[in-house]
């Protein structure tokens, strides 16, 4: 990774009592200078920390060097140094006369996109999310770089208040050949995101911080003439944005449906929910979780689906680092094998592996991934089951993509269709009996191949119907044996009712004693 800045030109517009404290080594975490009118000068460091500069107060004559030296200030206080990426924004006070300055450090940071080079390249719209300062535009940048230069495509940044190409009439060097529209106001976002579509004709347009309905529109429009878009948006998270009624159209807009009967049961859900509306304006989502790390929603469709009905999704872990941002993901695991082989060859004094922790901790996560479709099987306890055992397992809502397809027996011929869909497409089917834990456990693991010592719990859990259950087994065992009869626990009626199933599976018999709520089994002979 590679930082460039041109911090020498920002030293220079700042009041000599400021600059003298002030060199290109101590500003090398710094992100921002603030002057305000009869305080000392601050810097702000990146981990949070602020540094007073001196004891001189800033005054009018320090306020003035500064705003002499740079372009005028535009409607939303903002302003510039030429051919930077430096932004110097302003504090008025009633009169409008400025009595504060906030000068934020634009450095050109390289390599922030290697881990995601692979979507950058399909051609497909990339939405990207995250808290301020983790580093959206740094990305935004790099990537025009990338498509105009590498890929060869015509480019067009949309750029309000100068944010991603710098101020000047001459965009950084940092876009590469990108050409670059300015946005004098930020309300003419909007405007100037269709105009450059009319007018340009771009292959792909990047824009920064999509805020208002208006933008989202626009944004749709520019997709739906098969321009592809690059743009952050307000929201930390694709959940947060999914529930944000301005910017939801990004990724399809929702919208409240009522289920038939067979469908709601299918789904196990309420008959009212709440579905994805559209298309999604973009195809791939990221979520910048922080300046390292990226999680991948690689199909934005699928992935609101999934939130939307509270079902599991995981999306795509990638991280900016150095060992392994310069190598696609799918050839680092045969990277490593060959790795492994060649270590294997050579005779070393000591047999200790070298792997970085950041290389295995990722060969880790790329184990095999298995999917499961369910049909009329709890999904809430297989969801459990898989947390529990730690497996490497998605449930998929399209029988197409799946593995295996585990369904309830009582349910089977309701689902016909659905079953000899999955024979035509030779996917083995596993069934249950019952909806409990011990149950879908013991077929999941079968279905799996799953061994004992495969799988270690992540933590001891144990539901009642799986004690229950248990409880029963050890009763029929001891009636088998030669007792004569055994109580078992109270249990509510459901529980009961699987506790008989199970009796008379070994031709023994059952009868329910007792009252509410101490209702229970006697196990005997028939």
């Amino acid at each position: 990774m590679e930082i460039q800045n041109d911090l020498e030109k920002l030293l220079a517009v700042m009041p000599p009592k400021v600059a003298s404290y002030l060199t290109e080594d101590s500003l090398n975490d710094v992100i921002e200078i603030v002057l305000d009118i009869g305080r000392q000068p601050e810097v702000r460091h990146s981990g949070g920390k602020i540094n007073k500069l001196g004891y001189d107060l800033v005054d009018e004559n320090d306020i003035e060097f500064v705003t002499s030296r740079i372009q005028k200030f535009t409607h939303d206080n903002r302003s510039g140094i030429p051919g930077t990426l430096h932004r110097i924004s302003a504090i008025r006070n009633r009169q409008g006369t400025v009595i504060g300055l906030t000068c934020r450090i634009g450095r050109v940071v390289t390599g922030t996109i290697a881990c995601i080079k692979d979507f950058c390249t399909q051609g497909k719209s990339i939405l990207f999310l995250g808290p301020p300062g983790v580093g959206k535009t740094t990305k935004l940048r790099e990537i025009s770089r990338l498509v105009a230069d590498e890929l060869g495509k015509r480019v067009v940044i949309v750029d309000t208040s100068n944010e991603i190409a710098g101020d000047g009439d001459v965009p950084h060097p940092a876009v590469g050949s990108s050409r670059r529209m300015q946005v004098a106001q930020p309300e003419m976002q909007k405007d100037i995101m269709i105009e450059a579509v009319e007018n340009h004709t771009p292959e792909v347009i990047v824009v920064d911080e999509i805020g208002t309905e208006a933008e989202a529109q626009a944004a749709r429009t520019i997709a739906e003439r098969g321009v592809m878009l690059i743009a952050t948006a307000h929201g930390n998270c694709l959940e947060s944005l999914i529930k944000n009624p301005t910017l939801s159209d990004l990724v399809g807009g929702i919208q409240s449906v009522t289920l038939g009967d067979d469908e709601a049961k299918r789904r196990a859900s309420q008959k009212t929910v709440l579905e994805r509306e559209k298309q999604p304006t973009f195809d791939i989502v990221i979520e910048i979780q922080d300046r390292n790390t990226l999680a991948v929603y690689k199909n934005t469709s699928e992935a609101v689906d999934y939130i939307l009905r509270g079902w599991p999704i995981r999306p795509e872990i990638r991280k900016v680092d150095s060992k392994l941002s310069e190598h696609p993901v799918q050839e680092l695991k045969q990277e490593l094998s060959q790795e492994l082989r060649n270590q294997e060859s050579e005779t070393p004094k000591d047999n200790k592996m070298n792997f970085s922790f950041s290389r295995q901790d990722y060969v880790e996560k790329v184990k095999p991934l298995k999917k499961v479709y369910l049909y009329a099987v709890s999904r809430t306890i297989v969801e459990k089951i898989i947390e529990n055992l730690d497996m490497n397992v998605e449930i998929t809502r399209n029988i197409d993509d799946s593995d295996i397809v585990i369904a309830h027996k009582n349910f089977a011929r309701g689902g016909a269709k659905i079953l000899s869909n999955a024979q035509e497409l030779r996917i083995r089917v596993f069934y249950v009996k019952t909806n409990s834990m011990a149950h879908i456990q013991k077929v999941l693991k079968e279905a799996l191949d799953i061994q004992p010592g495969d799988v270690t719990p992540t933590h001891n859990y144990k539901d009642e119907t799986e004690v229950a259950l248990d409880e029963a087994k050890n009763a029929i065992k001891k009636v088998i044996e030669g007792a004569p009869e055994i109580e078992l626990a109270p249990q509510n009626t459901h529980i009961r009712k699987m506790q008989h199933e199970l009796v008379e599976q070994y031709n023994l018999k059952s009868i329910s004693i007792g009252d509410e709520p101490n209702r229970r089994l006697k196990v005997l002979r028939k």
